[in-house]
């Protein structure tokens, strides 16, 4: 006799950045208080107190009435921080369920298999329980037999006092077709238009004319609304088709040394990112954009590099993106955001061979290794090439605008708390 699979968990962090600064900030409880995004520029998380007085997510700081802005406390995202946390909750819940998949920064899915049913939600109070004590997170909890549905009882239970909620079937009249997981703002509104207000709706709807009109994309959430899966854990990250390394500078610059420092240390935390998968690049792409926003000429080069050998060695991977930048860099134009693609990705031990290049050479690899031991023992930049900045980009020409940055409680020996 066959049994149903085992129900899925989604463990999230409450307000996850808003809630990681008072962690080590208690004079932020209770107030309402923002995350801001890269160059203090837009809110990317908000607390409950913040929510309240209106402030909605991704508002520029600029665009929030003075009144309200006089109520905020304000922290830039210090991203850092927030991973260490999330790796952190991460440990805790692989010791209490046999499969979790990191799904984002904030959230997990894990798996109830071998855990008795009537047991389910007392693991969960568990490891919310945990989480809190020995993190200083608040989470909650959703149960369901897919991840759409699991989903959903995430955001019932954040209503609720437990903080943990098994979704029932007639939780899908009450809960918003806007809500749903998978359906989107835009697919949202053309749905309430034509009558799906719930996910109860969705469900009854005919799922040929749904794809029809919607595609595959929302039958597959129509199909896990229904209560059948069409998608398991991931026990592993899926594999890469490119690594992007991006940022928007603090103040538009000029010069071209500046600029050629700012894709230098882009290309070089790429690279990084590339070996920590193991993996190799065919070509490097690089892109600079002049500031959208600006009254100045506009122009927003992009080249790719091919590279003769797939490789993952910083030097050869600098090499084509300082190339690429010198020919596209022109004078007297005010530059605001750059960034390094490493595209074509390849596993590292899958090699085409090429009748005239070099094979791998030993050496770059051990050279490669040592680099990122010593970055990964005395922290990033802490070994890097002199085209690129050296260790927290806090003072280059092009460094990002965080005024309100917290301190790396977790990360940086020199700015762990102390007690007194």
């Amino acid at each position: 006799m066959s049994t149903s699979p085992s129900p899925f968990g989604l463990v999230d962090g409450n307000n996850f950045y808003c809630s990681v600064e008072r962690i080590f900030d208690p004079s932020l409880s209770n107030v309402p208080m923002l995350v801001m995004s890269n160059n203090d520029g837009c809110a990317i998380a908000r607390s409950n107190e913040a929510k309240a007085l209106g402030v909605t997510m991704g508002q520029p700081i600029h665009q929030i009435p003075p009144h309200i802005r006089k109520q905020l406390h304000v922290r830039s995202a210090n991203f850092a921080l927030y991973g260490d946390i999330s790796a952190r909750i991460a440990t805790i819940l692989r010791d209490l369920f046999a499969d979790v998949e990191v799904y984002s920064i904030d959230e997990s899915f894990v798996s109830f298999k071998g855990i008795r049913a009537q047991d389910r939600r007392k693991v969960a109070a568990e490891a919310r329980a945990r989480i809190l004590r020995w993190v200083g997170v608040p989470c909650c909890v959703g149960i369901g037999p897919t991840k759409t549905l699991a989903k959903m009882g995430n955001k019932i239970a954040k209503g609720t006092e437990q903080g943990v909620w098994n979704v029932r079937r007639t939780d899908l009249g009450k809960f918003p077709i806007g809500d749903v997981w998978g359906v989107g703002r835009k697919f949202a509104a053309r749905l309430l238009a034509e009558g799906i207000t719930t996910a109860a709706d969705l469900v009854a709807a005919d799922p040929r004319a749904i794809q029809d009109r919607y595609g595959v994309v929302l039958v597959r959430t129509q199909t896990e609304l229904n209560g059948v899966r069409c998608a398991e854990l991931q026990d592993a990250e899926p594999e890469r088709q490119q690594i992007v390394v991006s940022r928007s500078f603090g103040s538009e610059i000029h010069s071209q040394n500046d600029l050629a420092q700012a894709v230098a240390t882009f290309a070089q935390r790429a690279a990084e990112k590339l070996r920590a998968r193991k993996l190799t690049a065919h070509g490097v792409w690089v892109f600079l954009h002049t500031n959208p926003f600006g009254n100045a000429q506009q122009y927003h080069p992009s080249r790719t590099v091919r590279l003769v050998m797939p490789t993952s060695d910083s030097r050869t991977i600098l090499e084509a993106a300082q190339a690429a930048t010198a020919a596209m860099y022109r004078p007297n134009i005010a530059w605001k955001k750059a960034g390094v693609g490493l595209v074509d990705l390849s596993a590292e031990h899958v090699q085409q061979a090429d009748l005239f290049a070099q094979v791998r050479n030993p050496k770059s690899e051990r050279l490669m290794a040592v680099l990122d031991q010593a970055n990964q023992k005395f922290g990033r930049g802490s070994m890097s090439f002199a085209s690129s900045s050296t260790a927290p980009d806090t003072t280059a020409a092009w460094a990002m605008r965080q005024e309100h940055l917290s301190r790396s409680f977790t990360t940086r020996w020199d700015e762990i708390l102390t007690a007194r």
